[in-house]
C-alpha cells in the first residue's frame, strides 16, 4: 500500500515560499501573482501504517514549524507538482528511507518525494506556464501527476543484449558520417573511419557499447584530442608571439623532443625543461597520476616527517550549464576525488566561476538557456551544498563576469590536500591483482557526460542532454576519505582511479593494459541498465582500486567499517586488451594499443591574431571613478555568495575569506595548515588565482602571462616567499573547429604562460583543458586560469586589511617592458623585497593590485576595519584606477627605499583625494548593494538590539565516580564532517575519543550499530554528537537521521543512565545541537516526544547556508561545560550552518531565561545582543546560540567551539577558546 502526506512550512517559517513569490514577481515580472505556497509530497511503500504515523511526525515534519496534511489543501490555487526525472537521485528520498529504516531495523522502504506549487491570484495560462518553467529544469524534473498512484514499484524492462551494429565494416564514408550523427557522438568522421579500419582487421564489427566506450575515451576531455592535434604551421602577425613560439621550439630541440608539436606539448614543456635544468626538484612523478603531486616536510608535534602535498582543478562548465544545481555540486565532487585517489585527505577549496550578468533581465535569456541569475545563484547553492556536507573548507570563492560566459558557464572548483608519504604506495598492477569497486551505486546518471561537455552546442542538442548529468551524493564520498584516511587501509592499495568521466569504461579500463570486467558485478540503484550504460554510466561517489588477491577481504572488511559497499568487479590479466562481460557474453573486447590511440590524429594550421595590450579607459573624476570601481560586477562584494561556503571546517583555517574586525576585507590568497588527523602542526598551503577576461580577450599572450603573475603576486602578498611555487591551469576557450584564427587564441594563451613559467622558473605540473566554450555564434572569452600553489608556516603568513591608522601604504613595483609585462629580474627582486619587508614586520598588510587597480586594494583593505584613507596629491586618476599588475602595496610604519608613496591610513572613515573626500560607508552601501538581490546578505533586515542575559548562580553538582581520563564517544552518521575536529579537541583537553560510525547498509548493519554503540555508551563518561549534514540534512530539515537513531530503545536506555545515574555529560554542537533539541535532552535533559510547544532549531531567516566568525557572550555558566568561563565574557566562534535559528515560545523562553539555561547569546562589536544578521546570523529569538538542560550537564551549541588551534583565523582577531572540552575533562578529575 502507498501512503502519502503533505508537509507545508507553517507561513513565518515559509522562506522557501517567500523568496520564490519575490523571484516570480520581480525577476520574471508576474505582478498578477499574489502568493503561492509550496508543499513537500511524500509517497511511501514497504512499511506499516503504524510506522508511516510515526514517521509522519518524526521524519516527514516537525510539529514546531510545519503543517502535515493528508490531502491537498482545497483553495482556487492553481496547483501543480514537480518530481525528479526516473532515474535521477533524490537525497530528499534516500534520507527519508535511511530514517524510516533506522526506526524500524527492518528493510528499508521506497520513498518517492514531489513538490507542490500552490500559486494564487488573477493568473493567465501563459503565467502558470512561466511559473513551471523556471521551477522545472527539465534536464532533472518533470511535471508530476497530482493523483496517488497505486503502487512506487517500477516494472523495468530487463535487456539481455547489447546491440552488434552489424554491417559497420561496411559502411561506405556518407554512411559513417550519418552514424556519428545519428548517435550524437564527439568523434568526429576521421575517428569512426579510424574505428571501422580497426574492427575491419579484428574481422568483426563493433557491438554498441564498445563504440560508446570509445568515443568517451576518446573524447576531448578524457583524451584532450584538441590539444593533442599536431600543429603542422603557424603564420604569425606579432613579434612577441613568434618570438615565444621560436623559443619553444628552440626548447623542444634542447631536449631532444621528436613528439608532434601541438597544445599539449606547448603546454607542458616549461615544465621537461625546468626539470632537465635541475628546478621542481620536489616533484613527485609516478605512472599513476591522480593529482599535482609535490613533496613537502611537515613537522608535527615537533617531529619532520616527509609528506606529499596534492592538488586539482576541475571544471563542470556543460553540466553546470543545463543543471546548475547537479553540475556545481558534482564540480567540487570530481575534483576531491582526484586527489583522493591518490590516498590523500583533501582539506581546502577554492572556487572560480564565470557567468554572464545576472542582474539583466529574464528576457533578455538566450533561446534555449537558463536565465543567468537562475544559473548562478542554483550552481552556488549545488557546490556549496556538496562542499559542506562532505567537509571542506572553502577559502576563496569569486565569480568573474563577462557576456561572453552566456555561451556556456564557467565552473570551477580546485582543492588541495595532503598525506603522508608512507601511506602512498604506488605500484604496477599485476596478473591476478583484483580490481574492487568502492562506494556508490551505477545508474543512468551521467551517461554521456564525457562526450556531452566535449562538444558545443546548440538549442536543439540542449534539448537532448539531460541524461549527461552526474548527481551526487556527498555523504558518501565523505565516507571515501574516512577510508582512505586510515593508513591501513591506503597501504592495500596498489592503483587507484576516480570514477568521473567515462565511468567504468574510463576508471577501472586505466588501471592496467589488460582487464577482465564483469559487468553484472557492478551494483545497481535499480535494474532495467543495459551492459552499456553499466560501462559509461558516470555516476559519483565510486573509487576503483586495485589490490592484491590476497589482501581483497581485508579490504572490503574496512570498508564495510566505514559503512561503504565494495564489490570485486574486475581482474588484471598479461594480455593487454580490455574486455568487458555482461550476461554471459563478451561485449567489449578492445586492444590497449588501439585504446591508447586516442583516433585519428588530427592536424591544423594556426594564424594567432596581433596582441592588442588592454588599457582601461579613465574618465571623470574621483568620485565618480571610486563608485564605479566599487560597484563594479567583478569588483563589488560577493560576501553573500562566499558566506553560503564552510570556511572553517577542519579547524585549519589560517585565513577567513573576510578579514579585520568587521570581516570585510577578502583575501587574495587561502591558507590553510595542512591537515594532520593526530597531532599539530605549524606547517601550511597557500593557493590564488590569477585572470583578467578583458586584458585576456584583447590578448590571450598577455592575459595568460599575467594570470601566472598575478596568481604569484598574490601568494608573495600573503606572506610567502618565492621558493616552492607550483602552478597549474585552468583553460577554457570556444570551440575552434578548423578555423585558424580561432586555434590562435589558445596557442597565444600557451605560448605566453609557457613564457612565464620559464622566465619566472615555475612550472604548471597540472591542468585542465576544456575547448567547447561555444553556444550557437557566441563564445566564452579566451581563458586561462592560473592557480598558484606553496607552503609556508604559519607565523609568516600575513592578512591584508589596514591594521592601524597613521601608518603609511607604499607601493613597490617592477621595471615593465615594451610589451607592458615585468621585466623577469625586477620582479624576482621584488618578490624577495616584499618578503623581507612582511616577514622583519617592517609591513603589516600587503596587497597586490588586481582588476580594480589601486583604487579597488585601498577599498578593500580599509574596509575591514573600518579604517580611512588619503591619498597622495602626486598620483594621478590613471594611477589610481588603472591596472597596476605585478606591484605591491604595503602598509609600513616608515617609508620604504625604492618606493612610492601611495597615502596614508587614517580614522576618520573617508577616502581623500586632493580635496575630495568620500564617505567610505556610503561607497561600501553601494558595494554590498549590487549584488543584493542576486547573492543576499540582508542589508536592511532588523538591527534593534536585544537584552543581554545573565544568570549567575552555579548549581551544578560534581559527578559521584571520578575518571582521570573520561572516554567520550563520538557516533558518525552518514553526513557527519565534523568528528576528527571534535575527536582532537577533547583529546587536546586530556580526554580519551572513540569515533564511532554508524552502519546502515542493511537491517543487520543497523542491528549491529545500535547493539554495539548501546555498549560502549556505558563504557563513556561523555557522548559528543558532532557536526555536519547527518543524512543531508534530510527530509527538509536537520537532525533526523541521529534522532531517528537515539530514539531506539536500548540507546535511549543507555543514554538516561549515562545522564540520571552516572552524571555523564553530553555535548551537541551544530548539527549535534540541532539532534539533541530535537530529542529533548535540551532543554529538557532526557529524551522525549516534541510538540509544537517546544524549542527547536529551523532554517536560518537568512533563507540561505551562513558562514563566518559571530561573537558570542556567556549568559549563564551554570553547567560542568562552561565552568571555565565568567557571565558577560565574550568568544569568537566560527559558524556554518542553514538551520541554526533557535525559536521558542515565550513563555518557554521566559522560563530557560529564569532557569540558567540560556548558555551563549550572538552579540554584536560592543557587546549587546542583537537582531543584525550581521551578528546574530540566523536570527535568533533572544539572540540564542546555546542553551543547556536543567542540571547543566547536556550542552547544545550552534558555534563550532570545537574548531580552534594555535594559529587560526589571523585575519579575525578574538578569544576563541572557550575551555568547554578542558572544563569537561576537569568535572571528573
Amino acid at each position: 500500500m502507498v501512503y502519502r502526506v503533505y508537509v507545508e512550512k507553517k507561513k513565518e517559517f515559509a522562506n522557501e515560499a517567500r523568496t520564490l513569490l519575490n523571484d516570480l514577481r520581480s525577476f520574471m515580472q508576474l505582478d498578477s501573482l499574489e502568493n503561492v505556497r509550496i508543499l513537500n509530497r511524500y509517497d511511501a511503500e514497504n512499511m506499516d501504517a503504524e510506522l508511516f504515523k510515526s514517521a509522519k511526525k518524526t521524519v516527514f515534519s516537525e510539529p514546531q514549524t510545519d503543517i502535515i496534511t493528508d490531502e491537498l489543501p482545497e483553495t482556487g490555487a492553481a496547483v501543480f507538482a514537480v518530481e525528479y526525472l526516473p532515474g535521477q537521485f533524490d537525497q530528499r528520498a534516500d534520507s527519508a528511507a535511511q530514517c524510516i529504516q533506522i526506526i524500524s531495523k527492518g528493510e528499508r522502504p521506497t520513498v518517492r518525494t514531489a513538490k507542490v506549487y500552490l500559486l494564487y491570484g488573477e493568473l493567465s495560462e501563459e503565467d502558470i506556464n512561466t511559473v513551471k518553467k523556471y521551477v522545472i529544469n527539465p534536464v532533472e524534473a518533470r511535471e508530476a501527476s497530482l493523483e496517488k498512484p497505486s503502487t512506487l514499484k517500477t516494472d523495468y524492462n530487463i535487456p539481455t543484449e547489447v546491440e552488434t551494429l552489424d554491417g559497420f565494416c561496411k559502411y561506405d564514408e556518407a554512411q559513417l558520417a550519418d552514424f556519428v550523427h545519428k548517435y550524437g557522438l564527439a568523434m568526429d568522421e576521421d575517428d569512426i573511419a579510424f574505428c571501422q579500419k580497426y574492427f575491419i582487421s579484428e574481422k568483426r564489427d563493433p557491438t554498441i557499447t564498445e563504440i560508446r566506450m570509445i568515443d568517451t575515451y576518446w573524447s576531448d576531455h578524457c583524451r584532450h584530442t584538441t590539444f593533442l592535434t599536431t600543429i603542422d604551421s603557424v603564420r604569425f602577425e606579432d613579434k612577441l608571439i613568434q618570438e615565444t613560439y621560436d623559443d619553444y621550439i628552440e626548447t623542444r630541440k634542447q631536449l631532444g623532443r621528436t613528439k608532434p608539436v601541438n597544445l599539449m606539448d606547448i603546454a607542458t614543456l616549461a615544465v621537461k625543461y625546468l626539470r632537465n635544468t635541475g628546478k621542481l626538484d620536489k616533484l613527485d612523478e609516478s605512472e599513476e597520476i591522480n593529482a599535482c603531486t609535490v613533496k613537502m616536510d611537515v613537522e608535527v608535534d615537533g617531529k619532520t616527517e616527509p609528506w606529499l602535498l596534492l592538488f586539482k582543478n576541475e571544471t563542470h562548465n556543460h553540466p553546470t550549464e543545463i543543471e546548475p544545481f547537479g553540475g556545481a555540486a558534482t564540480c567540487i565532487g570530481g575534483a576531491i576525488r582526484d586527489p583522493l585517489s591518490g590516498r590523500s585527505y583533501v582539506y581546502g577549496a577554492m572556487r572560480v566561476t564565470g557567468a554572464g550578468n545576472p542582474l539583466k533581465s529574464v528576457s533578455e535569456t538566450l533561446e534555449g538557456k537558463l536565465p543567468q541569475r537562475k544559473i548562478v545563484t542554483t550552481a552556488a547553492a549545488g557546490y556549496s551544498s556538496y562542499g559542506n556536507q562532505i567537509g571542506l573548507a572553502t577559502g576563496i570563492v569569486d565569480e568573474i563576469y563577462h557576456d561572453g560566459y552566456a555561451a556556456k558557464r564557467m565552473e570551477i572548483g580546485a582543492v588541495i590536500a595532503a598525506a603522508p608519504e608512507k601511506n602512498v604506495r604506488r605500484e604496477c598492477p599485476e596478473p591476478g591483482d583484483i580490481v574492487i569497486l568502492l562506494g556508490g551505486r551505477t545508474g543512468r546518471d551521467g551517461c554521456g557526460g564525457a562526450t556531452g561537455s566535449s562538444k558545443s552546442h546548440t538549442l536543439q542538442s540542449l534539448e537532448t542532454c539531460g541524461a549527461e548529468v552526474q548527481k551526487g551524493n556527498a555523504p558518501e564520498e565523505r565516507k571515501l576519505q574516512r577510508l582512505f584516511r586510515n593508513s591501513d587501509v591506503s597501504r592495500l592499495i596498489k592503483r587507484c582511479n576516480d570514477f568521473g568521466a567515462g565511468g567504468v569504461s574510463v576508471a577501472i579500463g586505466e588501471l592496467a593494459d589488460g582487464l577482465d570486467i564483469d559487468l553484472n558485478a557492478v551494483p545497481k540503484k535499480y535494474d532495467g541498465l543495459d551492459g552499456t550504460e553499466l560501462a559509461i554510466s558516470e555516476s559519483q561517489e565510486r573509487m576503483a582500486v586495485v589490490v592484491a588477491k590476497e589482501d581483497v577481504e581485508k579490504f572490503i572488511s574496512f570498508a564495510d567499517g566505514e559503512n561503504l559497499e565494495a564489490t570485486v568487479v574486475a581482474v588484471v590479466k598479461d594480455d593487454p586488451r580490455l574486455t568487458m562481460m555482461w550476461n554471459g557474453k563478451k561485449i567489449v573486447d578492445i586492444s590497449r594499443e588501439f585504446l591508447n590511440s586516442n583516433g585519428a590524429e588530427k592536424h591544423i594550421d594556426i594564424a594567432p591574431a596581433k596582441a592588442e595590450i588592454y588599457k582601461k579607459e579613465i574618465t571623470g573624476g574621483f568620485g565618480e571613478n571610486y563608485k564605479k570601481t566599487v560597484t563594479d560586477l567583478n569588483l563589488c562584494s560577493k560576501r553573500g555568495l562566499s558566506e553560503r561556503f564552510d570556511s572553517t571546517i577542519g579547524a585549519g583555517t589560517v585565513l577567513m575569506p573576510f578579514g579585520g574586525k568587521y570581516q570585510q576585507t577578502p583575501i587574495q590568497a587561502m591558507v590553510q595548515k595542512i591537515s594532520v588527523e593526530k597531532g599539530h602542526t605549524d606547517n601550511c598551503s597557500l593557493m590564488a588565482f590569477g585572470y583578467n577576461p578583458f586584458v585576456t580577450e584583447k590578448s590571450p599572450f598577455h592575459g595568460a602571462y599575467l594570470a601566472v603573475v598575478e596568481s604569484v603576486c598574490k601568494l608573495i602578498a600573503t606572506g610567502t616567499d618565492f621558493k616552492d611555487v607550483y602552478l597549474t591551469f585552468q583553460e577554457y576557450f570556444e570551440r575552434p573547429g578548423k578555423d585558424p584564427e580561432r586555434w590562435g587564441k589558445p596557442l597565444a594563451a600557451l605560448l605566453g604562460a609557457f613564457r612565464a613559467q620559464k622566465e619566472l622558473g615555475i612550472g604548471a605540473i597540472g591542468g585542465k583543458d576544456s575547448m567547447s566554450g561555444t553556444f550557437e555564434k557566441l563564445d566564452v572569452p579566451p581563458t586561462l586560469v592560473s592557480f598558484a600553489v606553496s607552503t609556508d608556516k604559519i607565523k609568516n603568513i600575513v592578512s591584508p586589511e589596514f591594521k592601524k591608522s597613521g601608518h603609511i601604504l607604499v607601493r613597490l613595483s617592477p621595471e615593465y617592458d615594451e610589451n607592458g609585462l615585468p621585466k623577469t629580474d625586477s620582479l624576482l627582486a621584488i618578490f624577495d623585497k616584499v618578503s623581507e619587508l612582511l616577514r622583519s614586520d617592517k609591513a603589516v598588510a600587503c596587497y597586490t593590485p588586481g582588476m580594480g587597480g589601486i583604487a579597488e586594494a585601498v577599498f578593500k583593505m580599509a574596509i575591514g576595519n573600518g579604517l580611512g584613507f588619503s591619498y597622495s596629491d602626486k598620483l594621478t586618476l590613471d594611477e589610481i584606477f588603472g591596472l597596476d599588475y605585478a606591484s605591491f602595496l604595503l602598509e609600513v610604519t616608515d617609508d620604504v627605499a625604492g618606493s612610492r608613496l601611495i597615502g596614508e591610513i587614517t580614522d576618520d572613515g573617508r577616502i581623500t583625494y586632493k580635496g575630495e573626500s568620500l564617505d567610505i560607508n556610503a561607497l561600501k552601501r553601494g558595494y554590498e548593494e549590487k549584488l543584493e538581490t542576486v547573492y543576499p546578505c540582508d542589508l536592511d533586515g532588523q538591527k534593534d538590539k536585544l537584552a543581554n542575559i545573565s544568570f549567575t548562580d552555579r548549581k551544578f553538582s560534581a559527578p559521584a565516580i571520578k575518571v582521570a581520563k573520561p572516554r567520550v564517544l563520538i557516533p558518525v552518521f552518514p553526513g557527519t564532517n565534523c568528528e576528527y575536529d571534535s575527536a582532537k579537541a577533547v583529546t587536546d583537553a586530556g580526554a580519551e575519543a572513540e569515533i564511532f560510525v554508524i552502519n546502515n547498509l542493511s537491517s543487520d548493519g543497523i542491528a549491529r550499530s545500535i547493539e554495539s554503540f548501546a555498549d560502549k555508551v556505558a563504557d563513556s563518561q561523555i557522548i559528543f554528537i558532532p557536526g555536519g549534514f547527518s543524512g543531508g540534512d534530510e527530509p527538509d530539515g536537520s537532525g533526523k537521521f541521529i534522532t531517528a537513531f537515539f530514539r531506539n530503545a536500548a540507546i535511549k536506555q543507555r543514554v538516561t543512565e549515562l545522564l540520571d545515574r552516572r552524571d555523564g555529560l553530553m555535548i551537541g554542537i551544530c548539527n549535534g545541537f540541532q539532534a539533541l533539541i530535537k530529542l529533548g535532552l535540551v532543554p529538557f535533559g532526557k529524551i522525549v516526544d516534541t510538540d509544537e510547544h517546544c524549542p527547536t532549531l529551523t532554517f536560518n531567516s537568512i533563507g540561505r547556508h551562513q558562514s563566518r566568525i559571530v561573537t558570542t557572550r556567556v549568559a549563564s555558566a551554570n553547567s560542568p561545560w562552561l565552568a571555565g568561563t565568567e557571565v558577560g565574557e565574550l568568544y569568537n566562534v566560527p559558524i556554518s550552518h542553514g538551520e541554526g535559528r533557535f525559536i521558542a515560545e515565550p513563555e518557554m523562553l521566559e522560563q530557560l531565561i529564569a532557569n540558567g539555561q540560556v548558555a551563549t547569546q550572538y552579540v554584536d562589536p560592543d557587546g549587546d545582543a542583537t537582531e543584525d544578521i550581521l551578528y546574530n546570523p540566523n536570527g535568533s529569538v533572544a539572540a540564542i546560540e546555546g542553551i543547556i538542560s536543567p542540571d547543566g550537564r547536556v550542552l547544545g551549541k550552534m558555534g563550532h567551539s570545537e574548531r580552534i588551534g594555535d594559529g587560526l583565523y589571523k585575519n579575525v582577531p578574538g578569544n576563541y577558546d572557550m575551555r568547554l572540552f578542558k572544563s569537561a575533562v576537569r568535572y571528573f578529575k
